[in-house]
């Protein structure tokens, strides 16, 4: 289904959909008042959700749509790239920005069709912490991508942003790094420094370098210093 106040908006992305056989168009919705009582009737397995709309926007359409008892797939299509923080909120599969390419929309529908096969990869088989945050939205180019928290390797602090470093690629994030470890399961998380989070399974062992100074070793070839502040927090990961 798809949902947006302007019509060329709604054929432009009917038109893209056609190049995708995966997806059916089964109705669309100039508001979200309309998508949501159409969304009752058609029980849509995916909807592209415009943001800025009339008599209910984007946002709040997600929300109420998210507690149907068939809950769709959402993915939001917007021209604007400052609805992250709410979209992480909603539990969107995917954020779009306009004009949307063929290509982005097929990234958007593969997330779609896989998200529900797909389970979270835990650390040593625990249920990830339903408090903490599971994804985070991140600036890239000319859109904005979904990282799952279990993803995340390590977190470097930047001035005002933090480098999230994922399998041999990085993003920034605007936050500090106080609020991002309290978004963070300290399950699964370690602060080793003022600048620095790590992920707690990645931990292979912890380095004595003399003059009080330790290092926490990720793997072979990396090192982090780990802050004295938070030393004691860290050896507690080798029972000491």
């Amino acid at each position: 289904m798809i949902v947006d106040d302007e019509p060329l908006a709604i054929e432009r992305l009917e038109i893209l959909c056609n190049e995708h056989p995966v997806i059916e168009i089964v109705g669309t919705a100039n508001d979200g008042v309309a998508a949501l009582r159409l969304a009752q009737q058609l029980s849509p397995d995916l909807v592209f959700l415009d943001i800025g709309m009339p008599k209910m926007d984007g946002i709040n359409a997600a929300r109420a749509l998210g507690l149907m008892d068939k809950k769709p797939a959402i993915v939001l299509v917007t021209a604007y790239d400052n609805f992250a923080v709410e979209a992480f909120d909603l539990d969107v599969i995917d954020y779009v920005l306009k004009p949307v390419s063929s290509e982005r929309l097929g990234r958007a529908i593969l997330r779609a069709t896989t998200d529900s096969e797909s389970q979270p990869v835990t650390n040593k088989g625990a249920e990830p912490n339903a408090s903490y945050a599971a994804e985070f939205w991140v600036s890239h180019r000319a859109e904005l991508i979904r990282i799952a928290a279990m993803d995340i390797e390590r977190i470097e602090a930047e001035r005002d942003y933090m480098r999230l470093y994922t399998a041999g690629r990085s993003y920034l994030l605007h936050q500090t790094i106080s609020a991002l470890e309290q978004r963070l399961d300290p399950e699964q998380f370690q602060r080793i420094h003022r600048s620095h989070i790590v992920r707690r399974d990645l931990i292979t062992g912890l380095r004595h370098e003399g003059g009080g100074v330790w290092h926490a070793l990720l793997g072979e070839e990396l090192s982090m210093r780990i802050g004295r502040k938070y030393l004691a927090d860290v050896k507690k990961l080798a029972g000491k």
